[in-house]
Parts: C-alpha cells; structure tokens; sequence
C-alpha cells in the first residue's frame, strides 16, 4: 500500500496541473469586429467595430468551463464614410446616447469538436437584452515572438436580426440579417507563479 501511494499520486498531480482554467484578456489591437448587411439588394454594405475589451476564462481541454464577457464602444463604427458614421449612431438605429456600449456575457458553451464550439449568451444593445449565439474556432496559442506573451488566437461568426434588436428604420433599403464576423487574440493574464518571462 506503501509502494503504491507515490505510483498514485504521479498519474493524478499532472492531471490536476493539466485542467486549469487560465484568465486571457482580449487585445484591442488585434481584434476586430466586422459585419455585412444587404443594401438595396445590390451588394453588402460592410463596416467595422474596432477596439473591444474584455476577459476570457477557458481550458482548452474543457471548453465546456469557459466564460467570456467583452464590450464594445459603439462610436468605434467604421462604414468608411463621416457622415454615415453619425447618421447609424442616431436613436433610430445604434441609439448611443441611451447606451454607448454594447456588451455580450456566454451563459453555455457547447464543444463540438476539439478546436470548435458554441457559445449561447446575452447581447446587451439599445437598453435591451437580447439572445446571441456565436460559433467560435480556436486558432491555437503561441508566445508572443516580440512581447513574449502567451497569445491565443479565435475566429467567430454569429447572424444578427436587427429588427430583433429594435433597428427597425428603412426595411426597404436596409436587410434584416446581419452576418458578423469577429478575429479576436488574447493575451495570457499576468499571475504570480507564471514562469518570468511570461509576464
């Protein structure tokens, strides 16, 4: 019984080292939001949201386990144009003046394979709460080659309906689906016992 204690205890410990959950916080430089909506039915007008922030918390063993909770400033928007910048700003469409950010919580992440997965939460958009649904990849993780940070990398998609979401305004010029397309890297959380030169 003696013997056999230590023989134990080397095949469980790697295993309780194995699945822990790390903090990664989203670098706003390299992610970027960008979304298609159909105009006149001619082509996709396509803007951009820049400079996100937020915590991810995951596993890569246990997907199941992971949280995320990211915001954005609405006044980011880029549909490359001033003027149309400011016109979907207004009340009748981002309405920023009521609420300048959006914000999106997971509440379930379902793993469907070992580098894919998806992510049911709550989007919070114009004072309302609404469902959203991403399907995410994991790009995989590497040390920074300049900052020597841990770096991990995801791609994520998610379809909007935006009269779902209360932008209502010229259903005759506009279409109804919004295809959303996220590049998100994270950085590794500092914490005390990380090896040196990963901090």
């Amino acid at each position: 019984m003696t013997r056999a204690l230590p023989a134990l205890l080397a095949l469980l410990l790697p295993l309780a080292a194995a699945a822990q959950p790390r903090d990664w916080v989203i670098d706003p430089v390299h992610t970027r939001v960008i979304f298609r909506v159909q105009h006149l039915g001619l082509s996709d007008a396509i803007g951009t949201f820049a400079a996100p922030e937020g915590r991810l918390r995951f596993d890569p063993d246990d997907w199941a386990s992971a949280t995320l909770e990211v915001s954005l400033a609405l006044d980011t928007l880029d549909l490359g144009e001033a003027d149309w910048n400011r016109r979907m700003l207004r009340r009748d469409f981002l309405h920023v003046e009521e609420q300048p950010r959006a914000r999106f919580v997971s509440r379930r992440i379902e793993p469907l394979d070992a580098d894919r997965f998806r992510v049911e939460g709550e989007l919070e958009l114009r004072g309302g709460t609404h469902p959203a649904t991403l399907d995410v990849r994991y790009n995989g993780q590497r040390r920074h080659p300049l900052t020597l940070r841990r770096t991990a990398g995801f791609s994520a998609t998610l379809t909007l309906s935006r009269s779902a979401l209360g932008l209502r305004a010229w259903p005759n010029l506009i279409g109804d689906a919004v295809r959303v397309e996220i590049e998100v890297e994270a950085k590794r959380a500092r914490r005390k016992d990380d090896d040196a030169v990963d901090e």
